[in-house]
């Protein structure tokens, strides 16, 4: 899980400490639960958001909580986001994730329903614990609330063959770049950061979480299931339609038309597929994507100059410079 991190020692080491601080707060006596928990804990995410935070919470001396508290706060926010990668699987019937046979896939869907809940309550357990009275308590509840209304978005808009872009960026800013904006500008707060370091913190994130969903939803359409560790086009089949489709069908409209009103088979997927790469829509998604990447880098290099500014540009470049 922590490979990724070989290039940040310093981060490294604190993450693997986020790591055992999850598996501490999710032991429970019931066995069934408590494995689903643990296995899913340990099958291979990368912990993107904890390092924001911890990353973020480097460019100030001041801290407003301990060490230890910040650590459980970067945990938190994984908490957060597995909880809701646990209701996706069980909302998409997924039965991958990360590699891994889902929750829901192997236990059942009300073992999987639980274990989210479960997860929700142990993240509210740490914010009570370490920010009550702080104005973040509140954020953090806004910030689930904005994810959870993203995700309504886009299932409103499911098969809807009319979705807009602007829906689909209002899907994503709510249910993926939410979460990094929090993650940035929570870490910048706790850090002792000043105010206009904050304001910097969730510009950075919310580009790097609109770039880093739209990433996601180009390897839908350039990936295996191998590489995926999911179902390829699972999205499309699905009724999401993502920025890829979306960017490809305004070219011929028509094209697309008997594929997007209603449920497709996997042959009729791949039909989709190459109609996207037919009419680039992989490139204008890149590009679509580069506004939010030069807003976010433009951003990063007005944090106070320091390591872990460098750290921030550095994991930045990884993240928002791929290649395919």
């Amino acid at each position: 899980m922590l490979d990724f991190w070989n290039n940040y020692p310093i981060i490294q080491k604190r993450l693997q400490a986020v790591c055992s601080l999850i598996e501490q707060r999710v032991t429970i006596d019931n066995r069934e639960i408590q494995e689903a928990l643990l296995d899913f804990t340990r099958s291979g995410g990368k912990m993107l958001r904890p390092a924001f935070f911890l990353l973020f919470a480097e460019l100030a001396e001041e801290k407003r909580v301990s060490e230890t508290g910040l650590l459980e706060l970067a945990a938190s926010l994984e908490l957060l986001h597995m909880a809701t990668l646990v209701h996706d699987d069980i909302i998409d019937d997924s039965p991958l994730r990360r590699g891994e046979v889902t929750i829901q896939a192997r236990y059942g869907k009300d073992v999987a329903v639980y274990t989210g809940d479960l997860l929700f309550t142990i993240y509210f357990e740490i914010l009570i614990e370490h920010i009550n009275g702080s104005p973040f308590m509140a954020e953090n509840a806004q910030a689930m609330k904005r994810l959870l209304l993203g995700e309504l978005d886009q299932m409103q808009t499911r098969f809807l063959p009319t979705k807009t872009l602007d829906q689909y960026l209002n899907s994503i800013t709510g249910k993926t770049a939410e979460l990094f904006r929090l993650a940035c500008v929570e870490g910048a707060y706790f850090g002792g950061a000043d105010e206009n370091t904050q304001q910097l913190a969730a510009t950075i994130g919310q580009n790097i979480g609109i770039v880093f969903q739209i990433y996601d939803d180009i390897l839908d359409y350039v990936s295996s299931t191998a590489t995926l560790k999911k179902p390829a086009l699972e999205d499309l089949a699905q009724g999401i339609y993502t920025l890829p489709l979306l960017l490809a069908r305004q070219a011929d409209p028509a094209a697309f038309e008997p594929y997007l009103n209603e449920q497709i088979t996997k042959q009729e997927a791949k039909k989709v597929a190459r109609l996207v790469k037919h009419y680039q829509g992989v490139k204008k998604a890149k590009a679509f994507a580069q506004t939010y990447i030069d807003e976010a880098l433009v951003a990063i290099q007005q944090l106070p100059a320091g390591p872990a500014q460098q750290m921030i540009t550095q994991l930045a470049d990884q993240l928002l410079k791929r290649t395919y």
